[in-house]
């Protein structure tokens, strides 16, 4: 009995390894294009939850930016 149990126990894990596919991670990259009157603070409290700090940060790493200053029609990537 117990040594049937451990037999099912492997089967279902080999075919499981079968089965799995890595992870995308959380999905598809998203663009968001600035519009004039937005600040890094704003895109980050509408894309973002929680602390828009946090969302300022990931923004500025992923695209390289050095300070907060942005321009009307500059495409950013959002993590």
């Amino acid at each position: 009995m117990f040594g049937k149990a451990i037999l099912i126990a492997v089967l279902v894990l080999i075919a499981w390894a079968f089965v799995a596919r890595a992870s995308q991670g959380a999905g598809h990259a998203r663009h968001y294009t600035v519009k004039p009157g937005d600040t890094l603070w704003s895109i980050a409290v509408k894309n973002y939850a929680g602390d828009p700090r946090d969302g300022i940060w990931k923004i500025q790493r992923e695209n390289h930016l050095h300070a907060t200053l942005i321009s009307p029609g500059e495409r950013l990537l959002l993590p």
